[in-house]
């Protein structure tokens, strides 16, 4: 009865968000909208889709690179005067890009919700292009990029990427190389927002204590700084089927192994819970997950091992690590191997997946209890091509998937076994 009661609850918090479109200059921007009148705050961002890391064809680094350009504040007020200005009013004003979108977001009490959209506004209109901005940047970058040659995560992580999306634009670390961040030119960050920060790309979210028909005039002004741009669809990126090593050698006194594989579903899969449940039990629930138990609980190889699904429009593929001892390297590697070969065989028990419902069901009002939460969710179930509330929906398949079903689910993904290993060891 808890259960039902729960789902009823973030069902009808997920209804309170609505989707409409504000058009300008004849396009229909889709604009995803929540009331929210406990506190006099309010946040909108822009959402460009396919202008993410992904879109770094040309330049590794470029999209994180142009995100930090836009928080460096318009030409003409420059960096300090206008972070100083929007500090004086109590507006936050930020870019940043991930792998598939590039979000400008500012978030504002009420009474300065129109300031803080005038502020964007001249931010999108006239972004800080000076020699000045480019060498702060390219100096800051370049001393994060140098301080990450001992961080053996990060360098096995960027490994196994390298190896699982050769040859592809995903092999590329998202922050960038080097190499790739020193040849970065002015114009090519000019040229990377133009094309992308456009009125075609847009997706406009809001939520807050304001009047959606007044919220509407506002961003539809805001919108009608932008080009108009075109829009492109993504690429659907694959993994490499076959499995692959690399070993890199460093100074460590600990191995690091980073493993992926293929998973082939797709980001608009009605059987999406289905991996949801799988995974969890795999490698996600942290102490009592499959790959817990065998590494650190009956072997004590490491202090965590983890799994995980990454599913989106352009990719989806399976990633986990560890770190253990240099000696037990090769116990840690053929466990992770055959646990997961075990898995598959024979899939989970009936323990298991009732566990695994109570946390996701259990924990899951934790995931809708603030407004961002809510518009973040809103966001991904339109951007993923389900119906407003789609996530409720998928709570209930949960709560009645039977074991059988989601056996014969885990047996279907015997892609799963083919998998590429990075490792940092001595």
């Amino acid at each position: 009865m808890k259960i039902i009661l729960t789902l009823l609850i973030i069902g009808q918090i997920l209804m309170a968000a609505k989707i409409d479109t504000i058009e300008v200059n004849g396009i229909k921007v889709p604009f995803i909208f929540e009331e929210d009148k406990r506190l006099p705050l309010v946040t909108a961002q822009i959402v460009f889709t396919n202008s993410g890391s992904i879109a770094d064809t040309k330049k590794a680094g470029l999209a994180k690179f142009s995100a930090k350009l836009l928080n460096e504040g318009t030409k003409k007020l420059g960096s300090n005067a206008f972070a100083e200005t929007l500090e004086s009013k109590a507006i936050s004003i930020s870019a940043h890009s991930g792998t598939e979108t590039f979000v400008m977001e500012m978030s504002s009490l009420k009474d300065e919700f129109k300031n803080g959209l005038g502020y964007l506004s001249a931010l999108l209109s006239d972004p800080n292009y000076s020699d000045e901005s480019m060498s702060k940047i390219k100096t800051m970058t370049l001393g994060m990029l140098s301080s990450k040659e001992n961080d053996f995560d990060y360098i096995a992580s960027n490994e196994l990427k390298s190896l699982l999306f050769k040859d592809t634009v995903l092999s590329h670390p998202t922050s960038g190389t080097v190499e790739s961040v020193k040849s970065i030119k002015l114009n090519d960050v000019k040229g990377f927002i133009q094309n992308h920060l456009v009125l075609s790309r847009a997706i406009v979210v809001v939520g807050g204590d304001v009047d959606v028909k007044d919220v509407k005039k506002k961003i539809a002004k805001l919108l009608s700084v932008l080009p108009m741009g075109k829009s492109e669809a993504l690429s659907e990126i694959s993994v490499a089927k076959k499995p692959q090593e690399s070993i890199l050698k460093k100074e460590t006194e600990q191995a690091y192994i980073y493993f992926g594989s293929p998973y082939n579903i797709q980001v608009d899969s009605e059987d999406f819970y289905k991996a949801r449940v799988a995974i969890y039990i795999l490698g996600t629930g942290g102490f009592g997950s499959r790959l817990m138990e065998e590494i650190r609980v009956k072997r004590g190889l490491a202090y965590s091992a983890y799994a995980r699904v990454h599913v989106s429009k352009s990719h989806s593929y399976m990633t986990g690590y560890l770190q253990t001892k240099l000696d037990s390297m090769d116990e840690a590697k053929k466990t992770v191997e055959d646990v997961i070969a075990d898995f598959v065989k024979k899939g989970v028990k009936k323990e298991e997946l009732e566990q695994t419902k109570k946390f996701l069901l259990g924990s899951e009002p934790l995931r809708v209890e603030t407004m961002s939460q809510r518009l973040n969710r809103t966001f991904m179930e339109y951007y993923k091509g389900f119906e407003l509330g789609h996530s409720s929906v998928e709570l209930e398949k949960i709560q009645n998937l039977q074991l059988k079903d989601l056996n014969e689910y885990i047996k279907s993904h015997k892609e799963i076994l083919d998998l590429s290993f990075a490792i940092v060891t001595k």
